[in-house]
């Protein structure tokens, strides 16, 4: 059956938040500040907080950096997956990508249709790995990043996770999460 394992042990990833913003600030990033908060919560690391404008090269000079960074597993973006004309992220994301993860904007989907309806269709949130640090690019609404992590990131970071979780694919906990 599906679910955390309470009998196993817990593994935290290492994880970094990237704001794609040309507005907002530390002060006024209530998405970022939201995951930065909840992952710690869940017992994770908080690897880096950044923000970052709009622009497809300094995105993707920012993710390149922490993907070069051996203390970061994981990437989550928060921010610049609509349809406006400054929503560049998948644009500077995307042909990073080794591998897409199809399954996580399915289900990013279908949990933000039970709180935005229809309106989930602006959204071009996208996830995959650039070697071996996986990406979550998520909208920059706090609502989209709570649905995000709470009914899909959550429990897919979580290593007692069953019968697998995200962690297992962390080439350093590989041996612990199989």
């Amino acid at each position: 059956m599906a679910g955390i394992d309470q009998t196993q042990e817990f593994h935290p990833l290492r994880i970094a938040i990237v704001t794609i913003s040309d507005t907002r600030t530390e002060e006024t990033d209530t998405s970022g500040a939201y995951l930065a908060d909840s992952l710690v919560s869940a017992g994770h690391e908080l690897a880096g907080r950044s923000i970052v404008t709009d622009d497809v090269q300094a995105i993707a000079e920012r993710i390149t950096q922490l993907v070069s960074d051996a203390q970061v597993d994981v990437i989550i973006t928060t921010g610049g997956t609509g349809f406006s004309p400054r929503d560049v992220t998948p644009e500077a994301v995307r042909p990073l990508l080794r591998r897409e993860m199809d399954g996580f904007s399915v289900l990013f989907h279908l949990a933000s249709q039970k709180t935005v309806g229809l309106a989930t269709l602006q959204s071009r949130a996208l996830a995959g790995q650039i070697e071996d640090t996986f990406v979550f690019c998520l909208p920059g609404s706090t609502g989209a990043c709570r649905d995000g992590w709470t009914q899909v990131l959550r429990d897919e970071f979580d290593s007692r996770h069953k019968p697998c979780s995200l962690a297992g694919q962390i080439p350093r906990l590989r041996s612990v999460c199989s």
